[in-house]
């Protein structure tokens, strides 16, 4: 074949190329630009590799190299893309479907230390008394603090066989020491509803704890027995809610919101905007709602709190939630590991992105999370002082509601800061008072239960005399070499109040202990008295 043919024919190719790039909106120059940057990209860190392999001064962990690269590239991008490993992800996704055996907690490696998001209600760390907000500092006596630890490294520490023991020690905010805790290992059945009652005549309350694969199921069923008990006002309790699957959210807002109703839509650079509306017809579209939030309300359980808000359907109560709204998509790579790549934003019905700024990097980030949740001496409503939040947004009424990341609610109650004595946040704060509780529970279950013949009757009954007041604080003495341990009349409230709703707990589980927490929580008794 002569050279002028070849010619003619490499024409006819390159043209019919171009036309079909521009045929599927491609710009061709873009796409050849964009791949000789990856090509380009791709050879540095092979050179680098190359030099790193040839002469660096002792071997080297190639795979290890790579994914602590990706991590590094992965972080660079925003607090909330990620990267796993096979066997991380599989374990990861245990938390939301299925049993698995551990301590029952959901973390992040914040600033290089592991905080607890989550734990799993009824699980063994929640029965031993850690709480959402902790940050585990020693493992089993080993430092696990700013050591550079991974997510894997995390499992392999925290999981285990049923009946095995793991030993962590703690620094919970407001509180200057290291709390031991020892925590036996079970299996971890995960439930999303963690209790259903009615608070008050014509009012329920449902406590989800997380959006997973069985919400959906677990909440109808709750909310349909509340309506059969006469239900006209729903307080759904989102307070330390991480957030879960988006499905999850879009159906339970579906039950508040009318058809046709916004939930929220997503925009991203390079997808396509996406918008979620209410579809069949809900439970509970015309009862008076009323939503609680916190600094631990996260992702999914922002989503419904902003939908709730902005279609006016409902009042929000507690603090600004968290301020995670980015969407992540899983990308599985070819040997099983997985990026968690932010693809775009979640916005409310109103426009607000729901992402809480991060422009001065994921440290900053995280810093001024523990910093607002930690040290903030007043969460008070006040004006928006941030950039951002000078952003108003109108919801479908009319009302003004302000950006600046998360969902500050209609009704804001005041962090809670109560002024303990170190020595009572100690003596409140320690393992020794779940052993406690559960050795007055066990050598008197009998009794208890014959007195108290369920959990409605112990909440209304029970009462905890300053004679076990003092057997507890003589206990913790005892245990710790301590003496003359003396605490004020607030404090001594305070522990009777705790000493109760864990014994209850240990007779009732939740049907008991969070009937008890809700008597003093703030944001709950403020939203009893919404009209």
């Amino acid at each position: 074949m002569n050279q002028s043919i070849i010619k003619l024919l490499k024409y006819l190719f390159y043209s019919l190329l171009l036309i079909f790039a521009l045929y599927l909106g491609i710009n061709y120059r873009n796409l050849a630009n964009q791949k000789h940057y990856v090509v380009n990209v791709s050879n540095k860190l092979e050179e680098v590799l190359y030099h790193i392999n040839t002469k660096y001064v002792d071997t080297v962990n190639n795979n290890q190299l790579m994914e602590r690269a990706i991590t590094s590239m992965l972080e660079s991008l925003d607090p909330h893309s990620t990267y796993s490993t096979a066997e991380e992800n599989k374990k990861q996704q245990e938390v939301l479907d299925g049993a698995f055996e551990g301590i029952g907690i959901q973390f992040n490696i914040i600033n290089d230390t592991i905080m607890v998001i989550n734990t799993t209600s009824g699980g063994p760390s929640e029965k031993a008394g850690i709480r959402t907000g902790d940050r585990i500092i020693e493992v089993n006596s080993e430092k696990v603090a700013k050591v550079g630890i991974t997510n894997e490294e995390v499992l392999k520490k925290l999981r285990g066989k049923k009946g095995t023991t793991v030993q962590i020690s703690i620094l919970r905010p407001g509180i200057s020491t290291l709390l031991p805790y020892t925590i036996t290992r079970d299996v971890i059945e995960t439930h999303s509803v963690d209790i259903a009652y009615m608070i008050q005549p014509k009012t329920g309350y449902i406590k989800i704890n997380q959006f997973g694969g069985t919400t959906v199921s677990e909440f109808e069923t709750a909310l349909e027995n509340l309506i059969q008990k006469g239900m006209k006002k729903l307080i759904l309790d989102l307070q330390g809610n991480s957030g879960g699957y988006l499905e999850a959210a879009l159906q339970i807002c579906d039950h508040f919101l009318k058809r046709g109703e916004l939930i929220l839509y997503t925009e991203g650079e390079h997808t396509e905007t996406e918008k979620f509306h209410a579809t069949s017809k809900g439970l509970f579209e015309d009862g008076e709602l009323i939503i609680l939030i916190d600094e631990f309300s996260a992702s999914a359980s922002e989503i419904v709190a902003g939908a709730v808000q902005d279609n006016d359907r409902g009042t929000v109560v507690g603090r600004r939630s968290f301020g995670k709204g980015l969407v992540q998509r899983l990308i599985t790579l070819s040997d099983g590991s997985t990026l968690r790549l932010t693809i775009a934003r979640y916005h409310t019905p109103s426009g607000r992105s729901i992402q809480r700024s991060y422009k001065k990097g994921v440290e900053a980030y995280y810093d001024d999370f523990i910093k607002r949740y930690g040290e903030n001496s007043s969460l008070e409503e006040k004006a928006p002082q941030d950039e951002e939040e000078l952003l108003q947004y109108k919801t479908k009424k009319g009302r003004t509601v302000y950006g600046g990341g998360g969902i500050l609610p209609d009704i804001v109650v005041p962090l809670d800061t109560t002024t303990f004595s170190e020595s009572f946040k100690a003596l409140l704060n320690s393992s020794l008072l779940i052993e406690f509780c559960l050795n007055y529970s066990t050598n008197n279950h009998r009794e208890l239960k014959s007195r108290y013949r369920s959990a409605i009757h112990f909440v209304k009954n029970m009462r905890i005399h300053d004679s076990m007041i003092q057997d507890y604080i003589n206990f913790y003495q005892n245990k710790n070499n301590k003496k003359d341990i003396i605490i004020n009349n607030k404090e001594k409230e305070e522990l009777r109040h705790w000493l109760k709703a864990l014994i209850g707990r240990n007779l009732y589980q939740n049907e008991a202990f969070y009937p008890i927490l809700n008597e003093k929580d703030p944001i709950v008794q403020r939203a009893l008295k919404v009209k």
